[in-house]
């Protein structure tokens, strides 16, 4: 069994688009510009941010952290969006979610100019990935993706099981290992009312878990030899740790590792990937390398 180290990767990763970034400044362009806007005190969400401005630093990239609380109207966050679309300097922006109730989500990402949508998530760009043009993929996917081309795990004709249908991870993930171009598998898609969901899994060469429930994946559910890859994060609480809580994945390590060629931990397997990802899309938002 060999463990997927996404921290690791991540960290070649960013080593390599700072030494680009440094070639860029110094042919005469400009530093890439990252902006992310955070509405509230979500404690998930904080970190993410914190962690975004971290990479920013890694890669030499510029990065703004726009905050507001959470009585925020959603005509001020939508003037925000319209501000930084039309800032030349901001390459890329992210609108770090989930926003409180009272904000329609989709009515933001849709007011987000798609050649500025780092976190690949407006339609345009998603409809870009599924029909194989260039666009800005969603960070989470093409994290997995890369960890997967730096560990030579062989996609092409092998049976994919997605575990999950989110907008964000299931339904892009089960697109790109559908694409000649990326994946070239055969993908099959589960999800919590799946009747054969343990049948398919246990057919699957590579099990890519986004359910969101923890442990969800046991040993009973994976042949031996199968890849996994965990995307789960949940909270659960543990007396002792000093935050109270650990981190679990989708996946019931202990039990499912020993079966498995390769699999990813958690934390340190995919996480790490996704904000490294980001990285790249802001860079390849910098060079306009997908949209002129």
């Amino acid at each position: 069994m060999t463990l997927i180290d996404g921290k690791a990767t991540a960290t070649a990763v960013k080593a390599e688009i700072a030494k680009e970034v440094e070639q860029m400044v110094a042919s005469g362009q400009k530093r890439p510009h990252l902006a992310a806007v955070l509405v509230g005190h979500d404690g998930g969400s904080e970190t993410y941010v914190k962690n975004k401005v971290i990479a920013c630093e890694q890669c030499g990239f510029k990065s703004s952290l726009i905050r507001f609380e959470d009585d925020v109207t959603e005509n001020e966050l939508l003037d925000c969006v319209a501000k930084l679309n039309s800032d030349p300097d901001v390459d890329g922006f992210i609108i770090q979610l989930p926003l409180p109730k009272h904000i329609d989500e989709q009515k933001v990402i849709m007011a987000i100019d798609y050649r500025k949508d780092v976190d690949g998530f407006h339609p345009i760009n998603v409809g870009r990935m599924a029909i194989g043009l260039p666009c800005f993929i969603s960070a989470t996917p093409l994290g997995i993706l890369t960890l997967l081309r730096r560990y030579n795990i062989e996609t092409r004709g092998k049976k994919c099981v997605v575990l999950g249908r989110s907008n964000i991870v299931g339904k892009p993930m089960a697109q790109l290992m559908m694409q000649k171009a990326y994946g070239d598998s055969t993908v099959t898609v589960c999800h919590s009312h799946s009747a054969s969901l343990k049948q398919e899994c246990r057919e699957a060469d590579i099990i890519i878990a986004a359910i969101g429930k923890p442990d969800f994946v046991t040993a009973d559910m994976v042949r031996e030899g199968a890849v996994v890859i965990d995307v789960g994060t949940t909270r659960v609480p543990d007396a002792t740790r000093k935050s109270g809580f650990r981190l679990n994945g989708d996946v019931k390590f202990d039990e499912v590792a020993p079966k498995c060629s390769f699999i990813t931990p958690v934390p340190g397997g995919v996480g790490p990937m996704t904000i490294c990802s980001l990285m790249n899309n802001t860079l390849a938002a910098a060079k306009h390398e997908y949209y002129k």
